[in-house]
């Protein structure tokens, strides 16, 4: 029997600690879903549908604060957050290829870990083997989870004060540490994380992600492209994160 490539065993253990750190919080999100009035049928639906944790997490944190009566604006706080899945399928498209049902199953599973993973490795082989692997983990680990959140969450008390959510950051940056390793890199993602963190008290959830990301273009555009100098990104950084402060 031939040897498994050693980009390709990389991957599927990246692929399945990150799965790991996904389906610890999802136990967080059922229980959190049931306390927001959803029963656990509704609980199961949205994550076998929906399957987007930061969507489904603020379509449940809206309802808990205002009740049916908010479902409109659940809704849109949750499509708004979801438009990052779509802007990675634009860049996952290339590694998928294959035809349309395999693209269909493809974007069923583009979510942030699955496309973290896959553009982290350096083969296309081990790409497509990072993104499938680390897909099926998260959709099974996140269901069963979410399915023992809504069945347990009474007995949980406020699952927020386990601390589960940081499970799946900490995955992050683990995969994004890697990367940081010249100066132009670094501003990237220094200005986008400022931007970030004074957005996120202020926005409605998802949009902090998406101008943190906009942030991130234009920080890079000015790096790599227009060469302004490291310290001018800084101040600039610092400017839209202090107007965002300002308007809202």
């Amino acid at each position: 029997m031939p040897e498994r490539p050693r980009e390709d065993s990389a991957a599927i253990r990246k692929a399945l600690a990150v799965g790991l750190a996904a389906t610890a919080y999802g136990v967080s999100y059922g229980a959190l879903a049931v306390a927001a009035g959803l029963d656990i049928w509704q609980t199961c639906v949205m994550s076998r549908l929906m399957f987007t944790g930061g969507s489904q997490f603020a379509l449940v944190g809206v309802i808990a604060t205002g009740g049916v009566a908010a479902g409109p604006a659940a809704i849109a706080s949750a499509a708004i957050l979801g438009i990052r899945n779509g802007i990675y399928g634009i860049r996952m498209a290339p590694i998928i290829g294959g035809g349309p049902w395999r693209r269909f199953a493809a974007g069923w599973l583009t979510i942030d870990e699955s496309t973290a993973v896959s553009i982290g490795q350096p083969t296309l082989r081990a790409q497509r083997i990072g993104f499938w692997v680390t897909g099926v983990a998260v959709f099974v680990g996140w269901n069963l989870t979410s399915v023992i959140g809504g069945l347990i969450g009474n007995a949980l008390g406020d699952v927020r004060a386990y601390g589960l959510d940081a499970a799946a950051a900490a995955a992050f940056l683990g995969l994004l540490w890697p990367r940081l390793r010249q100066l132009q890199t670094i501003a990237v993602a220094a200005g986008a994380a400022v931007v970030a963190a004074v957005a996120t008290p202020v926005l409605i959830p998802g949009l902090p992600v998406l101008v943190a990301g906009l942030v991130a273009v234009v920080v890079a555009a000015g790096l790599f492209a227009l060469r302004v100098p490291f310290i001018v990104v800084v101040i600039a950084a610092a400017v839209v994160a202090a107007i965002v402060r300002a308007l809202f």
